[in-house]
C-alpha cells in the first residue's frame, strides 16, 4: 500500500559552507531514503532548509561586516547551490527567515504557552565580555562536571549523554574567541521539560528498532530532564507572541527551538507553493504517514526528547493535558530518527581552525557528485565516527567505482555493440547464467529491506556484491573468446546487460547521476533519476526572492523492480562512468585541499 513518507534532514547553519562532514550525516543518507522510497510508489515528501537565526549567524556577520540577514542570503546561496549540485532531491529545501516560519514558530509557541508547558524563569546567562551579547550554549566549551569530559557544551555532553548549563561547565570559555564568560540575571521563557518525562520515557521505551546509539543518548538524556531555556537575549531570531514581549528589542525565541520548527513550516510552505494548503497533514496526521529525521549524532536529543516534547505539547497530550493547536490539529511523533555518527577529516591533514575541512563545493567541482555520494554511503559514518582520507577515496573511487562497477558497464555494452550495435537475443540458459540471474533479482528485495531499514552500508555492499557476481561471470564465461559459437557469446552479453540493468535500479538512490548515464547507454530514453533544481521565489508583499530546492519526481521512470532488456534495443558506444584518478592524489590531496 502506497504511503505518505515524511523525509527530513538536520538544517545545516547558514555560518558558511558546508564541508562533506556536515553532508555524511544529513544530506546523503536522506536523500538516498527518499529516492528509494519514491522508487517504491510511497508518497515521498522530502524537506528542510538552512538554519538562519542565533548567536553562530550574528558571530560570523561581525566577522564578516555584514548583516545577519546579509550572512544569512549568503550562505544559503551557496548551501543551496551545494546541495543541488549534490543531488538532494528536496520537495522544498527552504529557510528559517521566511513570515511562514515565523507564523508556525509563534503558534507552536502560544500552543505550548497556552497549555501550560511553557514557563517563565530567572537564569545566569552567559555574556561576552567584549561585546555584551549572549553566548549560546553550544557556544560555550568547558569540562564536563558529571564525567570529567574535556570538551563538553554548554548544552550537553556528547561523551556522556547528560543535559547540562553553562554554569555547569569546569572552566568554561567561549568557543568563538577563548573569552571567559560572565554569568548575569536574566528572565527568560522555558519549555518545562519534566512535564513530559512520562510520555517520552513511555515512546522511547516502544521505539524498540532505533539504531541503539540514538537510544542510548535520548535514554540518559530524559533520565534527568529540566526545564530548558527557549528564549535569548539577541535581537536575531522570532519574536515572542505576547503581550509584553512582542516588541522587546533585545528578545527573542532561540534558535534551538525554531530550527526543529522548521519540519512543520517548510512542510506547510510545500503545501501552499503546490497549490494545496491542507496537503500536509497527509505527513503529518494521517494514519498511513510515517517520518524518518535524519541527522547527526550532535542533533539527536533535540529530535529524539525536545521536538517530541514539543509536538505533545502542542497537541495537548502530556502530564498538564491541554487542547490542540487550532491550525495544527493532533501532530505525529516521529517515526524513526535516524542519526549517523561523525565524518571527521583529520587523516586528510588539511588544516583548518577546527581541525580540517573539505567543502562540497569544491570536492563536487572536482570529483563529481556521484564519487562523494558512493564514498558516505560506503565508507561513512553510520554507526561509528569514520576518518576521511584521501588515499581511502582514491582507492573506493578507482577499485570499486571504476574497476569494478564502470568496467562492468564498460565491457558488456561495448562487446554488445561490437557484436550487434545492440542487445542480443539470448539462446538457451545455462545453470551459470540462471544462477547469475537469481542472484540478481533477489537483490531488490536483499537491498530494499536494507534501504527500508535505514541500513545504507549494507545496502550499498549488497548492491556491490552481484557487480562482483557478474564480474566473476564474465571472467568464467569468457564471451570474448566464443566467435566461434555466437549464440553461447550473445546469451553471455544478454544476461550480465540484465544484471547490468539491474544493479543500475539497485544504485539509484545512492549514485543517480551515473545511472541515468547508464539507463541511456543500455537504450533508456527520458529521465531515470530526477534531479533537483533551483527555483527563486518571494511571499508577496514586494519581498525580495530567494532560492529554493524543489523538483518534480514523480516523472522519473526509476522503480523498484528489474527492468527487463529487450533484444534489439539499439546500443551506443559506451563512455567512462567514474574516471581512474591519479595515485599521486592519495599522497598530496588536490590543491584546494593539500594535504600539510
Amino acid at each position: 500500500m502506497c504511503a505518505h513518507i515524511l523525509t527530513t534532514a538536520a538544517w545545516p547553519y547558514a555560518n558558511g559552507p558546508r564541508h562533506i562532514g556536515h553532508v555524511s550525516g544529513f544530506g546523503v543518507p536522506s536523500d538516498v531514503f527518499a529516492r528509494y522510497m519514491r522508487m517504491c510508489g510511497h508518497d515521498v515528501l522530502f524537506v528542510s532548509g538552512t538554519d538562519e537565526h542565533g548567536t553562530a549567524i550574528q558571530v560570523k556577520a561581525d566577522s564578516e561586516g555584514l548583516t545577519p540577514q546579509g550572512t544569512a542570503d549568503k550562505y544559503h546561496g551557496i548551501i543551496v547551490d551545494d546541495l543541488q549540485g549534490l543531488g538532494l532531491t528536496y520537495d522544498l529545501y527552504t529557510r528559517t527567515t521566511t513570515q511562514n516560519h515565523e507564523r508556525v514558530t509563534q503558534e507552536v509557541f502560544s500552543s505550548l504557552y497556552r497549555n501550560g508547558y511553557i514557563i517563565e524563569q530567572t537564569l545566569l546567562g552567559a555574556i561576552s565580555p567584549s561585546t555584551g551579547r549572549t553566548l549560546a550554549d553550544r557556544y560555550i566549551e568547558g569540562t564536563c562536571p558529571i564525567c570529567g569530559y574535556d570538551g563538553a557544551r554548554g548544552d550537553q555532553c556528547d561523551e556522556c549523554g547528560n543535559q547540562l548549563d553553562p554554569i555547569d561547565l569546569i572552566n568554561p570559555h567561549s568557543r568563538i574567541d577563548g573569552e571567559v564568560p560572565e554569568f548575569v540575571e536574566t528572565t527568560h521563557f522555558f519549555l518545562d521539560l519534566p512535564a513530559f518525562k512520562d510520555q517520552l520515557t513511555a515512546w522511547l521505551d516502544s521505539r524498540v528498532d532505533w539504531r541503539p546509539n540514538v537510544l542510548k543518548f535520548s535514554h540518559n538524556f530524559v533520565k534527568e530532564l529540566k526545564p530548558r531555556a527557549i528564549t535569548r537575549d539577541l535581537d536575531w531570531g522570532v519574536p515572542i507572541p505576547l503581550d509584553g514581549w512582542r516588541d522587546e528589542p533585545m528578545k527573542r525565541i532561540y534558535v534551538w527551538f525554531d530550527a526543529v520548527i522548521g519540519y512543520l513550516s517548510a512542510s506547510i510552505e510545500w503545501a501552499r507553493r503546490v497549490g494545496r494548503p491542507e496537503a500536509w497533514r497527509e505527513w503529518w496526521t494521517g494514519d498511513n504517514a510515517a517520518s524518518r529525521y535524519f541527522m547527526g549524532k550532535d542533533n539527536i536529543v533535540f529530535h529524539t526528547v525536545i521536538w517530541p516534547a514539543m509536538l505533545l505539547g502542542t497537541n495537548g497530550a502530556a502530564s498538564l493535558g491541554g487542547t490542540p493547536s487550532l491550525d495544527f490539529g493532533v501532530l505525529d511523533l516521529p517515526t524513526e530518527i535516524v542519526s549517523s555518527e561523525f565524518l571527521t577529516m583529520k587523516g586528510s591533514k588539511v588544516a583548518s581552525s577546527r581541525g580540517a575541512s573539505i567543502f562540497v563545493g569544491d570536492f563536487l567541482r572536482e570529483f563529481g557528485p556521484d564519487a562523494l555520494r558512493y564514498y558516505i554511503a560506503v565508507a561513512g559514518p553510520e554507526n561509528q565516527d569514520t576518518d576521511f582520507t584521501w588515499d581511502e577515496f582514491i582507492r573506493r573511487n578507482n577499485n570499486e567505482l571504476a574497476n569494478e562497477w564502470g568496467n562492468l558497464v564498460n565491457r558488456s555494452i561495448s562487446m554488445a555493440n561490437k557484436a550487434h550495435g545492440a542487445v542480443p537475443a539470448p539462446g538457451e540458459l545455462q545453470p551459470i547464467d540462471t544462477e547469475l540471474l537469481e542472484a540478481s533479482a533477489l537483490g531488490f528485495k536483499t537491498v530494499g529491506d536494507l534501504l527500508g531499514a535505514c541500513k545504507l552500508k549494507n545496502a550499498i555492499s549488497e548492491a556491490m556484491r552481484v557487480v562482483g557476481l557478474a564480474n566473476q561471470y564474465l571472467s568464467a564465461t569468457e564471451p570474448w573468446k566464443l566467435k566461434d559459437d555466437p549464440l553461447r557469446r550473445d546469451t553471455i552479453l544478454f544476461v550480465t546487460l540484465q544484471v547490468v540493468s539491474d544493479v543500475n535500479t539497485l544504485l539509484t538512490p545512492f549514485l543517480p547521476h551515473s545511472c541515468q548515464k547508464v539507463y541511456e547507454m543500455l537504450g533508456g530514453e527520458g529521465i531515470w533519476a530526477a534531479q533537483p533544481e533551483i527555483r527563486y521565489v518571494n511571499e508577496g508583499d514586494n519581498q525580495p526572492d530567494y532560492p529554493v530546492l524543489t523538483g518534480d519526481y514523480k516523472t522519473a521512470k526509476a522503480v523498484w523492480e528489474s527492468r527487463p532488456v529487450t533484444p534489439g534495443t539499439p546500443l551506443d558506444k559506451p563512455i567512462p562512468l567514474f574516471p581512474k584518478l591519479p595515485d599521486e592524489l592519495a599522497e598530496t590531496g588536490p590543491e584546494w585541499a593539500p594535504i600539510q
